[in-house]
């Protein structure tokens, strides 16, 4: 929709006395600020103030669909910013945006801040605040096993995601990995897109290439101050979270994994000839515990990433309340026809599923490749548990860390493995079992016992938890508590016994949500999340520096995120012609079933070649989210899912051929625990047809299921439908 009526009026006002001169859009933090015009008020921020993120009325200039051109419409609202800041007296701002939203970021009194709430043209002021990235502990490396290690589980073939721009939203690039290499096979340029590759001491021009066609950063809101010391200001990747997910999401294929001179594999993203666009807005701090993104710094990158023209955007970052600054920034993407995915978050049982709106693809997590391997004990037991060792070790004789610790060392430090703790006569040559736990993280124990030339290590856990394929110093299996146990009271009556270390290579993960995953609200407005991909064993690419490997499996909503990103990537070079929503709706309606509660694992789990051929799709007019979201919109939103709260029993939907040709298709209710009825039963449709269905769903209580749609040529559109007591 349009903007509302008074708002119309306010911005062609504006609009109209200003000279025709173009305002470019916010610049990257880093070496310039944004291309607008400087706000009057005091240089200076008064006392006691903090950084505030201010969102005004209606859309930015990507949602704008009115006669005039951008450039104007784009002053007219940096001309109302300096009106508000200049009648509040506020210093000048740290950031202002135009393309995604209308709003900037400034330091504000209290008294400013009620100033500016109860102003009409206001629709947020929200404080300042560091979210946290959505990386579950990314356990340490990769497939050992596979002869092809792609997230995607491809073979390659074929234009790959070529011409297509991915903003990767996050914590930066670490682009000296080959993965991101301007590798000849990259298929055709993008067209359309018009970021910078900004450069800085420790990114030189070389790093700018025809696959990273873009690198900004923005550290305003974090603040230079707060960065630990020796981080990068600049789009380099200090922390190794804005490196797993582009590699996932598009790194190169063919690429060689080696760990040490063994090659194990070749690697190759989702998308691998999908170009990629650095954003970083997450940062490391002296504290590990403070390390994350501000969330002006997050709208910032967003808003350049829509100004830059990039056709899919990632964000593995968590959500912060409603429909804030942040949300509303992406509404700004999805109205530039950007199809913007983001990462549910890790939180299940704390949190809801992060990015409510529905113009986002929220995205949950289910179990990823299981990376496999073995205790063998000679003359005893075989104990399983998790390894990407690439090589085996043994048969050796097993030695307990605290029983070989090295002079001085406290026997609680050998016991787990600290670096420097174990004595090297005693240890080399044999395998160590070392604790889980002590404060020392999983591969710096393999570290010790590589110092100490030990053969190889046991990690054992001593309590509940996980076991991780990390990837270790030296060939390492990982065992649960109960193996453990195991192990232990067999060494007890075999002191010189000898084990052996085995990895059994990779196998395809179960369809099963992470306990970690978070779920959607029952009290919501839509369903979420939307999809579910993989979420653990993820091979991705990281910074060489202080690993074993410049190689790690990754883990988390993050890397489903941008599995999904790459899947999204796919479908916009395939189908060029498709609006975001048409892809979007592709990629939610052809995912598989997941044996899990809709509200925790959305339309299932996303399969990227099905979605090339989805039959249906479910559009969004422009301007309907902005309309749902001012509740100005009539009917139902045409999403690829249902939510029926509040008494609700009925929803209507829309569905759109895609096929290029006339096709019969039929409708039928599955899963309800009552009878839902989906009229009409069939339809026939030409090419780019659309017709309307309703599904009812009779009172009762809490339910839910499926509606799916077949296609005479043989597919299957699935929308997931929930009813909720809330």
């Amino acid at each position: 929709m349009k903007p509302t009526a008074g708002r119309v009026r306010r911005v062609l006002a504006a609009a109209l006395v200003l000279p025709a001169l173009v305002v470019p859009g916010l610049a990257a933090a880093g070496p310039a600020t944004a291309g607008s015009t400087a706000a009057t008020g005091p240089a200076e921020p008064a006392a006691g103030s903090r950084l505030h993120l201010v969102t005004l009325t209606g859309p930015g200039v990507a949602g704008y669909r009115g006669p005039l051109a951008d450039s104007f419409v784009r002053g007219a609202m940096l001309r109302q910013q300096d009106a508000l800041l200049a009648e509040v007296g506020a210093p000048r701002p740290a950031y202002r945006w135009t393309t995604a939203l209308n709003g900037f970021a400034v330091r504000l009194s209290p008294a400013q801040v009620g100033a500016l709430r109860s102003d009409p043209d206001v629709v947020g002021v929200e404080r300042d605040e560091v979210r946290p990235l959505a990386g579950a502990p990314a356990p340490r490396l990769a497939s050992a096993a596979a002869k092809r290690t792609a997230p995607g589980g491809r073979r390659g073939g074929g234009p790959e995601g070529s011409g297509v721009v991915i903003g990767v939203v996050d914590s930066g690039l670490a682009p000296e990995s080959p993965v991101f290499s301007g590798a000849p096979r990259l298929g055709r340029a993008p067209e359309g897109f018009a970021g910078a590759c900004i450069t800085t001491e420790d990114w030189p021009a070389e790093r700018c290439t025809r696959k990273v066609v873009g690198a900004r950063w923005f550290v305003r809101g974090f603040g230079p101050d707060a960065v630990r010391a020796g981080a990068s200001l600049s789009a380099r990747d200090d922390e190794g979270h804005g490196t797993r997910t582009a590699s996932i999401a598009a790194g190169n294929s063919g690429v060689s994994v080696r760990f040490g001179a063994k090659r194990v594999g070749r690697y190759g993203g989702v998308a691998p000839q999908a170009r990629l666009a650095v954003y970083k807005a997450c940062w490391t701090a002296p504290d590990p515990q403070d390390d994350g993104c501000a969330t002006s710094d997050l709208v910032a990158a967003v808003d350049q990433a829509v100004t830059d023209g990039v056709d899919v955007l990632a964000l593995a970052v968590g959500g912060g309340d409603g429909y804030d600054a942040l949300e509303r920034a992406l509404l700004g993407a999805a109205e530039a026809d950007v199809v913007v995915v983001a990462a549910a978050g890790n939180d299940a049982g704390r949190a809801h599923a992060a990015h409510p709106g529905p113009w986002v693809t929220t995205v949950g997590g289910v179990a990823g490749p299981q990376r496999r391997g073995r205790v063998v004990v000679a003359g005893g037991p075989t104990l399983l548990g998790a390894s990407s060792a690439a090589r085996p070790a043994g048969p050796s004789r097993v030695v307990r860390g605290a029983e070989v610790a090295a002079p001085g060392a406290a026997p609680a430090r050998a016991r787990a493995c600290a670096p420097g703790s174990l004595d090297a006569g005693r240890v080399a040559g044999r395998i160590v079992l070392c604790e889980r736990g002590g404060h020392v993280p999983r591969v710096e124990k393999s570290r010790a016992v590589d110092l100490a030339d030990g053969a190889g290590m046991v990690l054992v856990n001593v309590g509940a938890g996980s076991t991780d394929p990390d990837v270790h110093h030296v060939p390492t299996v990982h065992l649960d508590r109960g193996a453990a146990r195991t192990l232990r009271r067999w060494l007890a009556d075999h002191p010189a016994g000898r084990v052996t270390l085995r990895a059994d290579g990779t196998t395809p993960g179960p369809d099963r949500r992470m306990p970690w995953s978070s779920t959607g609200d029952p009290a919501g407005d839509v369903v979420k999340p939307d999809v579910v991909a993989p979420a653990t064993g993820l091979l991705a690419a990281v910074p060489a520096a202080g690993r074993p490997a410049p190689w790690e499996l990754s883990s988390g909503t993050s890397a489903a995120t941008a599995y999904v990103a790459g899947a999204a990537a796919l479908l916009r070079q395939r189908h060029p012609s498709w609006s975001a929503t048409a892809v979007r709706s592709a990629l939610a309606t052809t995912a598989s079933r997941v044996g899990a509660p809709v509200l925790g694992v959305g339309s299932g789990r996303v399969r990227p070649q099905e979605a090339v051929r989805p039959g249906l799709v479910h559009l969004v007019a422009p301007g309907d989210y902005r309309a749902w979201l001012d509740g100005e919109l009539r009917g139902d939103l045409n999403t690829a899912s249902v939510l029926l709260r509040g008494g609700d029993t009925s929803a209507t939907r829309t569905i759109t051929n895609v096929t290029g040709r006339a096709r019969y298709f039929s409708s039928s209710a599955t899963g309800f625990a009552r009878g839902a009825q989906v009229r009409p039963a069939a339809v026939r449709l030409g090419p780019g047809a659309s017709a309307t269905y309703t599904v009812t769903v009779p009172g009762g209580g809490p339910d839910e299921g499926y509606v799916v749609w077949r296609g005479g040529s043989g597919t299957v559109t699935r929308v997931p439908v929930v009813v909720t007591s809330r």
